[in-house]
């Protein structure tokens, strides 16, 4: 990642021919450097669009037109990237976009890295990290439960907590502190007792935190769904049904799936993606048996199954292919028709792949086998992912030693040492003691021209 505050252009819309593109520069000398290739009224109004052709001059003085549309001006600070940034949409062609870039960029622009518009808006203290990190979630976002864990990050939910969170602690250390200041003071035992209790109360805070992250996970990556199940039963009616098209061939003939079919669908706003296998039985056939090997193999990935079964058959003729530990829905296809009475009392999802019957209850089974009901429907969504997740267990680890030490009467210096290094792993959440190495890593997974 280039860190450096010279003036940066890109085209900010996806590669290929649309309607409209649009193209972004953002530096200290962004007015003057487009200005280099413009030819329209002078942008001296903010946030006003106007009108006019992008020219590149020619070797004999002259200038060829590329293009004719909108510029707006944006002065720094009340910008997105808190610089000076213009923003140029023009036609969207594929060519001709990248004409106008090419004449930006011979003007005296810089190409911009990815996600370098954002990390300067992080450095100019426009955004915390979160804050950043959301803008990618946004955009990559498949679910409005997806959608709205990273709008609340966005405005600054997530920052707040961490906020709130890291003054709590920091009020510890100056505590602390002071005693180490004044050595002929000791730490009594009541000030040591109500120490304890707000270091505790910080651990509550971080652990509710803490229980975001496998929601968050949910939501930003989606739950590998396999559906599995013996032939014939219905797993490739089922994929079809959850995904509201004819997506696998269905057939009465066992075996007509030999490969893994895998789609996403947005289920109550959890994004599933859902794997169609091959029926699980033994055969001498080398192409099914393939399928069915990678069936298997589709199996140790999976992160929730599906295990259809034929409700109209004996229920000793069911053998559950589900790996151990593996959350699991029992799916009884066919309650359209007569239940075979062994499967009575059987704790299953019933289900018609043929009228839909029992897919509403199998989608309230998902969700609240994946979050308890927790998620859906919630009006404050906080959902802290990987990296987040890292940095609050350092500091739950900083605040435990801190309470231990505090609670066997160790020296003070000890008690502060732990709560500084809780209080740098919080900062790091927001970016408050992030090195240049990890912003680097993380803006270099956004698209050019965000």
């Amino acid at each position: 990642m280039t860190f450096s505050n010279d003036t940066i252009a890109a085209v900010a819309t996806p590669f290929g021919q649309g309607a409209v593109s649009l193209l972004r520069l953002s530096g200290p000398q962004a007015r003057e450097v487009f200005a280099r290739c413009w030819r329209g009224r002078a942008l001296y109004d903010p946030r006003r669009a106007a009108l006019g052709k992008i020219v590149r001059p020619g070797p004999d003085g002259g200038a060829t037109v590329v293009d004719e549309g909108l510029a707006t001006f944006f002065p720094g600070p009340a910008s997105y990237t808190g610089e000076d940034v213009v923003e140029f949409t023009g036609h969207g062609g594929v060519l001709v976009t990248r004409r106008v870039l090419d004449a930006l960029l011979a003007a005296g622009a810089r190409l911009a890295e990815p996600g370098e518009f954002t990390q300067r808006a992080f450095l100019q203290g426009k955004l915390d990290l979160t804050q950043a990190e959301a803008v990618m979630d946004l955009i990559s976002a498949q679910t409005d439960l997806a959608l709205q864990a990273a709008q609340e990050q966005l405005a600054g939910r997530l920052g707040a907590s961490i906020e709130s969170l890291r003054e709590d602690i920091l009020g510890l250390l100056a505590h602390v502190e002071a005693y180490i200041d004044f050595p002929e003071e000791d730490i009594d035992p009541d000030t040591g007792s109500a120490l304890r209790k707000r270091m505790e109360a910080a651990r509550t805070a971080i652990d509710r935190l803490l229980a975001t992250a496998d929601q968050g996970r949910i939501l930003r990556e989606g739950v590998r769904t396999v559906i599995v199940g013996a032939p014939n039963v219905g797993k490739s009616s089922l994929l079809n049904r959850l995904l509201g098209f004819d997506r696998a061939i269905v057939s009465d003939i066992a075996g007509t799936t030999r490969d893994t079919l895998e789609e996403v669908i947005n289920l109550r706003g959890l994004p599933l993606r859902l794997v169609d296998t091959a029926g699980l039985r033994e055969s001498s056939d080398a192409l099914e048996q393939a399928g069915i090997e990678r069936s298997h193999a589709a199996l140790s990935r999976a992160e929730l199954v599906l295990e259809v079964a034929d409700g109209t058959q004996p229920c000793d003729r069911f053998q559950s292919a589900a790996p151990t530990g593996k959350p699991r829905v029992l799916v009884l296809n066919k309650a359209d028709l007569n239940e075979h009475p062994s499967w009575l009392g059987a704790e299953a999802v019933r289900v018609s792949c043929t009228t839909g019957a029992g897919l509403e209850a199998l989608a309230e089974a998902i969700e609240i086998l994946l979050t308890g009901g927790s998620v859906a429907g919630t009006s404050d969504l906080i959902a802290i992912n990987a990296r987040h997740q890292a940095c609050l267990q350092r500091a739950r680890a900083g605040l435990d030693a801190a309470h231990t030490l505090l609670a066997a009467a160790q020296p003070p210096e000890l008690v502060a040492e732990e709560l500084r290094a809780a209080l740098q792993a919080v900062g790091e959440v927001v970016g408050e003691a992030d090195p240049e190495e990890l912003l680097g890593v993380i803006f270099s997974r956004f698209c050019i021209g965000k």
